[in-house]
């Protein structure tokens, strides 16, 4: 069976009214209360988000995610009242998309799920039509230079080094894409938030992370980036031309 939502959280109260509010208003969603009962509820049925707890009585919503992560792409927001700044770049490192503090609005909530949810689904629409436009030979897919040795392919959103085929997330292969159609030029982290997320719910610390994993496979040296570069208190930029 397929839900659109998953709520993984052991406060059963809070699991099960963020679910009922979210069936209410046709978001098809399932509550559990454990890391087990995560586990097995994936084994079975086919879920496009989840909302996850870092605390699960005596198990770690960090360690469910990397696990989750070695089998499904889909999106993960956690979701947890623990507010400390490693928490959240913890959450993000592991494979998190955003991170949502307690006590949250459910109709914010809501609008952020409904959000990542519909660019979900619009990518994988795209990815099928683009493999559906390449089987039938209508078009072939664009390979787009990042810098020397390096190529970003649009049909199946690999970056090309050499031999070597790099996968991008989907946030990641929407940034790169569009620092590289705006090469030449900063974009501002406002650009982004509006242009590349089209979300106004997205954590603050969310941008940075992202720009760090993509340097991580781009870049010689992540920590002195030579291809994406910082402009500070302004945003980033790709030069115009391969360095």
């Amino acid at each position: 069976m397929k839900y659109q939502c998953l709520m993984i959280d052991d406060d059963e109260t809070i699991a099960e009214t963020t679910a009922e509010y979210f069936n209410m208003f046709d978001i098809r969603t399932a509550a559990v209360g454990s890391y087990e009962a995560a586990e097995e509820f994936l084994k079975t049925h086919q879920v496009s988000l989840l909302l996850l707890d870092i605390n699960l009585g005596g198990r770690s919503g960090f360690e469910l995610c990397k696990q989750i992560r070695k089998q499904f792409d889909m999106p993960i927001l956690f979701i947890s009242a623990r507010t400390g700044d490693d928490d959240i770049l913890t959450a993000l490192n592991i494979g998190g998309d955003d991170y949502i503090k307690k006590p949250y609005t459910l109709s914010i909530l809501l609008a952020k799920v409904k959000a990542v949810l519909a660019r979900y689904e619009k990518a994988a629409e795209t990815a099928q039509a683009v493999s559906a436009k390449a089987v039938s030979g209508i078009t072939a897919p664009e390979q787009i230079t990042v810098a020397d040795g390096i190529l970003l392919d649009t049909g199946t959103h690999l970056l090309l080094r050499g031999s070597e085929t790099v996968p991008l997330k989907a946030m990641e292969y929407k940034m790169l894409h569009y620092l590289l159609k705006n090469r030449g030029r900063v974009v501002t982290k406002d650009e982004f938030l509006n242009n590349v997320w089209d979300d106004a719910f997205v954590g603050e610390g969310t941008l940075p992370v992202h720009i760090r994993h993509l340097r991580e496979k781009i870049e010689k040296d992540p920590n002195e980036p030579r291809i994406i570069r910082t402009v500070w208190g302004v945003g980033y930029i790709i030069g115009s031309t391969a360095e």
